[in-house]
């Protein structure tokens, strides 16, 4: 397989596969409520304008995005919510590359994707990654 300029993988065959991106890049999907400020469900959306902001996640994401990662936001807020939203991480400074609404609400997620995925579960504050050993779920070979 290689890659031409525009990220498109291609099969040996010539095929075009999905993009991938290089190994130094991030494809950061970020949650909002709850992770970069107050837990607000969408059947208070009248809170979403004035959330307050949690301490570090704007230097810390806005640092991604500087370094060059690819920055979305992926929210459990429903299309009806984009506006107050955009205007909401727009007013706060935040940089970003798009935002992905209609997240499945709940939790307990359970990623499963033909590319490599990595999950960081935030615990209250934003800080650089660090690596840790953890046990893994994996298709049986």
């Amino acid at each position: 397989m290689k890659k031409d300029n525009n990220l498109i993988a291609i099969e040996e065959d010539g095929k075009k596969i999905s993009p991938i991106l290089p190994n130094t890049v991030k494809n950061f999907m970020i949650d909002i409520d709850g992770t970069i400020c107050d837990d607000i469900p969408n059947e208070e959306p009248g809170r979403m304008a004035t959330a307050e902001l949690y301490p570090d996640a704007l230097v810390t994401i806005n640092k991604w995005y500087e370094e060059g990662h690819v920055i979305t936001f992926f929210t459990s807020r429903i299309e009806e919510h984009r506006e107050v939203t955009e205007k909401w991480l727009n007013d706060h400074g935040f940089n970003y590359h798009g935002m992905v609404m209609g997240k499945p609400r709940g939790g307990n997620y359970h990623w499963i994707d033909n590319h490599i995925v990595r999950a960081t579960r935030f615990e209250g504050r934003f800080t650089d990654l660090i690596a840790e050993s953890a046990t893994i779920q994996v298709f049986k070979k």
